[in-house]
């Protein structure tokens, strides 16, 4: 009886002792639950607290960008999608920022063209009326005929004025179709050396040309007589009686070279670095003539046909304009 008694205290004492022991590891289980969910929602609210920064940073340069600030960018030197996304964002701004620049010197060049052909208008259209004016006027004949000649000099001027702006729009906005083909170099300059020998003869002037006969080059050949024909007329411009204007063409294994030089003048040091801009007038030249589109369109077309053109010049001494062009067949 006694031990059956003792037995049946010591199961109840086990089961109470196992009982409290669950329970004291359930609640232990249960505060460690707890704990860790207030250690993730703690983590988690960290995350997008910074997260939620990070954002609210990137917002603020976008709008600091679309405020007008170019130079507003996003901090991206992490890894991640959303650096990612941010180094997509500032790589558009800077298109965007590049865009917005060339279409501002587009229009900056806009407006100085139209201010530029406005001004060289002015001279020849306020001659015109000075001479319309003279020949109404006019009591005989021989001033009828001096004041006309004078009126189609400068009809002649504006619409070299005109035809040399289309050329250098069609260029600059790539419509121009170049018609290429293989030309032979002497044909083209012995052409111009005809085009210009009677102005030549008769302001007491020599052309003189020389190179291989032989010598051919993939080009448009009325842009190329026009590039060449600037460079003829600006040496004629600027020599005097009794000057020689040479031209020199010669053929290396992948490169033409095209020399026009002349014995005259020279160009003023200051002027070196500005010859090829359009309008560009000299305040030491005494051509009242030009219109400083020539030696522009020279450039381009020589550019367009994947050439550079340089010049040396020295005062009193003479002034050489260099051409050189790759020949693709002999690369």
């Amino acid at each position: 009886m006694t031990i059956a008694v003792i037995m049946t205290f010591l199961a109840v004492i086990s089961q109470v002792t196992i009982y409290f022991l669950f329970s004291k590891l359930s609640l232990m289980l249960l505060l460690f639950c707890i704990m860790a969910t207030v250690l993730i929602l703690f983590a988690v609210y960290c995350y997008f607290k910074k997260q939620d920064k990070i954002l609210g940073e990137a917002a603020s340069k976008i709008e600091a960008f679309l405020a007008g600030d170019i130079e507003a960018r996003i901090e991206n030197d992490e890894e991640g999608e959303l650096y990612r996304l941010f180094w997509l964002i500032n790589n558009m701004s800077a298109v965007l920022t590049s865009k917005a620049a060339k279409e501002n010197r587009e229009k900056i060049f806009l407006k100085n063209t139209i201010s530029d052909i406005s001004h060289q208008l002015k001279t020849p259209l306020a001659a015109l009326n000075i001479y319309n004016g003279i020949i109404e006027g006019a009591e005989n004949m021989e001033q009828v005929r001096e004041f006309t000649n004078l009126s189609v000099k400068e009809l002649d001027r504006i619409d070299t004025l005109v035809q040399n702006l289309l050329k250098i729009t069609r260029l600059d906005a790539g419509t121009m179709v170049f018609h290429k083909e293989d030309e032979n170099i002497s044909e083209i300059i012995k052409d111009i050396e005809l085009h210009f020998a009677y102005r030549a003869e008769t302001e007491g002037k020599l052309i003189s040309v020389s190179g291989s006969d032989h010598v051919t080059f993939f080009c448009d050949r009325d842009w190329m007589t026009e590039a060449l024909e600037n460079l003829v007329k600006n040496a004629l411009d600027h020599t005097e009686e009794g000057d020689t204007v040479s031209i020199a063409w010669s053929s290396f294994h992948t490169i033409l070279k095209i020399e026009v030089k002349d014995n005259g003048r020279g160009i003023h040091p200051e002027d070196i670095h500005h010859i090829f801009k359009r309008f560009y007038r000299s305040r030491f030249s005494k051509d009242s003539q030009g219109i400083g589109l020539g030696l522009s369109l020279t450039k381009a077309i020589v550019e367009a046909h994947g050439g550079t053109i340089e010049v040396d010049s020295k005062m009193g001494v003479g002034t050489t304009f260099i051409m050189n062009f790759l020949i693709p067949s002999k690369l």
